[in-house]
């Protein structure tokens, strides 16, 4: 009853968010939803997946486009450090940049976007990345500072053949999406058996 009124209030009047993610534990669906409509975002597609633990400095600075996943990253949309340096020196300055993602993007967990990035639609970005610079369309990025190591194709076409030699890959072509909680149990367990036997 507690979690379906604080589910309620968060998503309707946009209150007790911090109580709602505690006690309700959003998946990344819900919390995009909640975002979209509280969240003072610039604009967000549709099909968004957002973890609660993603940062997002400058909402009014962010746009997204469809089908973006965000987990566990950072959106920077400011650079802190003029505030010292106006300090420092006694001046008036000001560093914001918008961040523009399209549609279809990945950004990893731990990855940071600096302000001032656009990034294409169709591209992978992966854990800990640091983009400092624009991204373009269909590239997939890792390290710090993150350099393109292919296209986003080129990794699809890579992993769907991976996929096809995996000994669950009869499951998996059976899923009525990406998570299919009826299959689930039975997928972990051939997975499990595969990575450590039989034995526990």
């Amino acid at each position: 009853m507690l979690k379906t009124l604080l589910s309620w209030a968060a998503h309707r009047h946009g209150r007790l968010a911090g109580l709602y993610r505690r006690v309700c534990r959003p998946d990344g669906y819900q919390w995009a939803r909640w975002l979209a409509r509280h969240g003072g975002l610039h604009a967000m597609g549709h099909d968004c997946f957002i973890v609660p633990n993603v940062t997002i400095t400058d909402p009014a600075f962010l746009r997204l486009g469809d089908n973006v996943r965000l987990t566990g990253c950072t959106l920077f949309g400011h650079d802190g450090s003029v505030n010292m340096i106006n300090r420092a020196y006694g001046l008036r300055l000001d560093r914001v940049g918008k961040i523009d993602i399209g549609s279809d993007v990945f950004i990893g967990h731990g990855a940071i976007v600096l302000p001032g990035v656009t990034i294409g639609s169709r591209v992978l970005i992966g854990a800990g990345a640091v983009v400092a610079r624009d991204v373009p369309s269909n590239s997939v990025l890792v390290g710090s500072p993150a350099r393109r190591i292919c296209s986003l194709d080129e990794l699809a076409a890579r992993f769907s053949s991976e996929t096809r030699d995996l000994p669950w890959a009869d499951t998996i072509a059976n899923r009525d999406a990406s998570f299919d909680p009826a299959l689930e149990p039975a997928l972990r367990a051939q997975r499990v058996a595969h990575f450590f036997g039989t034995r526990t």
